[in-house]
């Protein structure tokens, strides 16, 4: 029966529940009113205490469920009575309880250990590793092992919640846990095998936040192993009973029981990783890191601390490495090998997580790492006291030091106290190893009031995390890439800088041609206090080198800063080029490889995005390409709309395409340049004449739909001819193409003409539109009588011509025609026509073969531009394109009737085909192959770095050294580019000779 009064007492006891921050005030309740909180129920001193926890409601389920496994009602009373009347347990228990539900478990399934928090004297609040080592020393097993540590690491929890501890000393004693626990599991693998113990000594070294004194609740624990024989013991089955030794010790640690597991025990920042030997002695380690180390094993080093087993032996082993560590910085590219390693760590987040990532993310506990790591290995060679691997005690080194700001300093440190204060608070819940800031309400809540925020605990939350992860990436990035920085840029107030003389003359030895223009854009680019400045201050520096290995460094910097004016309040940009470690190298390179990219960057600045890290370079497909534009022209109001947005499609895909060109061809620190040119070439042919296609798609439907709505009179179809069916249009190549047309049913053969004609006439014209992108010209005179035959023909038109009038060249131009655009069963049926002209049967008889070696010798001797070197004319040279097209293209219209892997338009599949067929050999494949993709290359870099098409090498300098940069060939080296091309073609046109002159 309930009644006003107890209705009442209810509203009464939610309220009071709900100021204390209970979120379920029901199921408090319930809990209160039950049998094991008799008497308690409506003590002020136990809600009070419960309020004051992370999660009163976790709290206090931790609390009925630890009074429930109480061995009987002597014993549950005899905690519920020492929990009232004594604050330091009664802080600490509810502390842990409502911060921790995997340590609420640990004590429910062993109930006696709360005991382990009633000592509140001095001399407990900070042990060491003595202190942990007798809080194991009844372990005799591994499951009892993960008993005691659990039980070890309930005091720390609770010292830790109730701020007897900071996170430092939480953090150095999590660390003095770990070392005891390694010492006490190698203790149990030694007494399991007392044979191998007394055969060898073995040292722990603790590597990581555990060398450094600064361990996470749930973390791997990285170690290296040292072995030596011990006296008289023979040195190899020495290594072997350390090796056991080791695996056990680590299983040990690792493996789960019933008790769960402790933490993993990771080696593998051992010599060749995982890829070498668990124990090695200590003059092998010496050996490997005098030889093979990379920088960052040293920089691993830098907190290697010797923890269990010999320590005596691990001593020799830090004291013999040391010398190396400190002069890691003088290594080649130290600087830039610390930096990509920062930049890969960042890349390998996934995306979704990236903003949540406490440690590994841009603003995250290892940008303060790394930064305060690398500034100790560059200055701590001189400087013995800044070599702690303790990243708190290193930066207060650094300030001390003068190294870095006072005030910066504070700020990293206190951002980093708060960030690893989230992180162990995160990680304590569920005593999982795990950095992502949680995103539900719940956690988040729980989060904020474990560091102190009550009044709106998840609102507060996010803005410290916030603002202290906004002071790391803005501290990070200056002192990061700082060492590189004050040779270049202007700093900020009170920051040392070059003086203009220096900074002309560094200018000058990277090879700017006019460093006093260098250095305006500079002062432009990074002068001020401006957000934007002081990212492209750290920026800069690397971006000058980047520009300075290409043939034109001026040109790559005017044009960054271009790029830079044009995008400059745009807030992704500069946040690209910093957070994205292959962005700003992708784009120093495409910036300074020559006029066509930037020109269509200028006209696309947003295209900037796709240089990123991911697979934006990657060209997209005919089918991708048509479907964008196909729907860019359906919304569009007008025919020239549309084709001016199919030629926006164009100028951003070109762009694609050039960039991953020019990065591949070039290569950057992270990736080296593709060693095949072949597929290079392969690409941006696909690209370029697929993107073609898709442009000539778009515009066609934009004309019907201006001209006839949904349908045309007549069906329509184009064909594309040349390098444009064959799949191997360059930048500068025109689109060779032929039209067909056929009327549809019930309308007249001279009203569809009228239409089909119109249709060629209106998508030339709006092609031709004038524009500062790159042409895209339509050639149409391989149609039938040339220039002086129509635009468009019927199906049955060209059935007629094909059938009385054409010649030789019209079949062998007819080997590269594929349909490219419009309607696909009209282009299936113009192949079948034309098929056996092209592949005539029997192959070609005498007279057409000389035919076509007279057409040949004559458009050498006639086509050859004035002036020209023929020797290095990539078309019609001397074993250029002509001359290896003509060859392979003789083999097909004389064997394609009986050889199908010939009945391609695509020269290099032909030639694979003619040598899988023994018409070729595989020498003269091979050199016929080579010739004629380095010419294509050739013509592509022309137009990379001319900005316009060109069959011959520049003649201009840094033209000509920008192209052998794009070749592979170092500055000063064009000579060696010429040669070699040379050299290529005179291959080439020997074997032409001989196959297609008949020697």
């Amino acid at each position: 029966m309930t009644g006003p009064g107890m209705a009442g007492r209810r509203s009464s006891t939610f309220s009071r529940l709900l100021r204390h921050g209970f979120t379920d005030p029901s199921a408090a309740e319930r809990l209160l009113d039950g049998a094991e909180l008799t008497g308690v129920r409506n003590d002020p001193v136990l809600l009070e205490a419960l309020g004051a926890t992370a999660d009163p409601d976790l709290a206090l389920h931790g609390l009925v469920r630890l009074l429930e496994a109480q061995p009987g009602a002597t014993a549950r009373r005899e905690l519920l009575d020492t929990v009232i009347a004594a604050k330091p347990l009664r802080d600490r228990l509810l502390g842990v309880l409502g911060a921790s539900a995997a340590l609420a478990d640990h004590l429910a399934r062993h109930p006696r250990d709360w005991e382990a928090l009633v000592t509140y004297e001095p001399r407990d609040l900070h042990p060491g590793v003595e202190e942990f080592e007798r809080g194991l020393a009844e372990a005799t097993d591994p499951v009892s092992l993960r008993v005691a540590y659990r039980r070890c690491l309930l005091s720390i929890a609770a010292r830790d919640v109730c701020g007897t501890t900071d996170i430092t000393e939480t953090a150095a004693e999590l660390a003095d846990l770990a070392t005891a626990t390694l010492r006490a599991a190698l203790a149990l693998a030694r007494a399991a095998a007392p044979g191998d113990a007394a055969a060898c000594r073995l040292a722990v070294i603790a590597m990581g936040k555990c060398g450094g004194h600064e361990l996470n609740y749930v973390s791997d624990v990285d170690v290296i192993f040292v072995g030596e024989a011990a006296e008289g013991a023979d040195e190899g089955k020495a290594l072997r009973s350390a090796t056991k030794l080791a695996s056990h010790m680590m299983r040990i640690c690792s493996e789960t029981t019933v008790e769960g597991t402790i933490w993993p025990v990771d080696a593998n920042l051992r010599p060749e990783g995982r890829n070498g030997p668990l124990v090695r002695t200590l003059s092998s380690h010496l050996a490997y890191y005098q030889r093979w180390a990379k920088t960052w094993e040293f920089q691993a080093l830098l907190k290697a601390r010797p923890v269990a087993g010999d320590l005596d032996l691990g001593r020799q082993y830090v004291d013999a490495l040391a010398p190396m560590v400190w002069q890691a910085s003088q290594r080649e590219n130290f600087v830039t090998d610390v930096q990509k390693m920062r930049r890969r760590v960042v890349e390998n987040i996934p995306a979704a997580e990236v903003e949540r990532e406490l440690k590994l993310g841009p603003g995250g506990l290892r940008d303060v790492e790394f930064a305060v790591q690398m500034l100790q290995l560059v200055h701590g060679r001189a400087d013995a006291s800044l070599r702690s691997g303790t990243t708190l005690d290193a930066l207060r080194a650094l300030a001390e030091g003068g190294y870095v700001g006072r005030a910066d300093a504070e700020q990293l440190d206190a951002a980093y106290r708060f960030l690893r204060s989230m992180e162990h608070r995160i990680q304590l819940y569920r005593l999982r190893r795990t950095h992502l800031v949680p995103e539900g309400e719940e956690d988040q809540r729980r989060l904020g009031r474990s560091l102190g925020m009550r009044a709106e605990p998840v609102t507060e939350l996010n803005q410290e995390w916030k603002r202290h992860s906004g002071v790391v990436r803005r501290l990070h990035e200056k002192l990061f890439y700082r060492p590189l920085l004050d040779a270049f840029a202007q700093l900020g107030p009170g920051e040392a800088r070059l003086s203009p003389e220096a900074a002309r003359e560094r200018m000058v030895a990277l090879g700017y041609a006019d460093p006093a223009a260098a250095l305006r854009h500079l002062e432009a680019l990074a002068s001020g206090v401006s957000r934007k400045a002081a990212i492209q201050r750290t920026l800069l520096p690397v971006l000058l080198g980047w520009f300075a290995d290409s043939a034109d460094p001026d040109a790559g910097l005017l044009n960054f800063r271009k790029v830079s004016d044009a995008l400059g309040k745009t807030p992704w940009y500069l946040r690209l080029l910093r957070d994205e470690g292959a962005a700003a190298e992708n784009l120093a390179r495409v910036l300074s490889a020559g006029r066509l990219a930037p020109d269509l960057l200028m006209r696309a600045p947003e295209a900037v995005a796709l240089l990123g890290d991911g697979d934006d370079l990657e060209p997209r497909g005919r089918a991708q390409l048509e479907q964008e534009v196909l729907a860019a022209v359906g919304r569009a109001e007008s025919g020239e709309a549309g084709v001016y947005a199919a030629r926006g499609v164009r100028r951003r895909e070109l762009f694609r395409t050039a960039a991953a060109d020019i990065v591949h061809s070039y290569g950057t620190e992270t990736k080296p340049a593709e060693a095949d040119q072949g597929a290079l070439v392969d690409e941006v042919g696909a690209a370029v004449s697929d993107l073609t296609a898709a442009t000539l798609a778009g515009t066609l439907r934009s004309v019907v739909r201006d001209g006839w709505g949904d349908t045309l009179p007549t069906r329509f179809a184009v064909i594309g001819m040349g390098r444009f069916g064959g799949h191997e249009l360059g930048y500068g190549s025109d689109a060779d193409v032929l039209f067909v047309h056929e009327p549809r049913e019930g309308v007249e053969e001279r009203e569809a003409s009228e239409a089909a004609n119109r249709v060629v006439a209106e998508m030339r014209r709006l092609l031709q539109v004038p524009s500062a992108d790159p042409p895209l010209l339509i050639d149409a005179d391989l149609r039938p009588e040339g220039k002086s035959g129509p635009l468009v023909r019927t199906l049955k038109s060209y059935e007629a011509y094909y059938r009385r009038w054409s010649l030789v060249w019209e079949s062998q131009a007819l080997l590269r025609a594929e349909p490219v655009a419009g309607d696909e069963e009209l282009g299936r049926r113009f192949i079948e026509l034309i098929d056996p002209l092209r592949y005539p049967a029997e192959g070609l008889g005498e007279d057409a073969v000389r035919e076509i070696r007279r057409l040949k010798a004559r458009m050498e001797s006639e086509r050859l531009p004035r002036g020209a070197d023929p020797k290095l004319h990539a078309k019609l040279g001397p074993g250029g394109l002509s001359d290896v097209e003509w060859t392979v293209q003789l083999l097909q219209m004389r064997h394609g009737w009986a050889e199908p892997g010939l009945r391609t338009t695509r020269t290099r599949q032909a030639l694979a085909a003619a040598r899988a067929a023994g018409l070729l050999g595989t020498e003269e494949t091979e050199i016929l192959d080579e010739a004629w993709v380095l010419a294509s290359r050739v013509r592509n870099a022309v137009m990379l770095v001319r900005g316009r098409a060109g069959d011959t090498f520049p003649t201009e300098v840094r033209e000509l050294a920008a192209v052998g940069r794009y070749l592979g060939y170092a500055a000063g080296h064009v000579g060696d580019m010429l040669d070699a091309y040379r050299r290529t073609t005179r291959r080439a046109r020997a074997v032409v000779e001989e196959l297609f002159y008949g020697g």
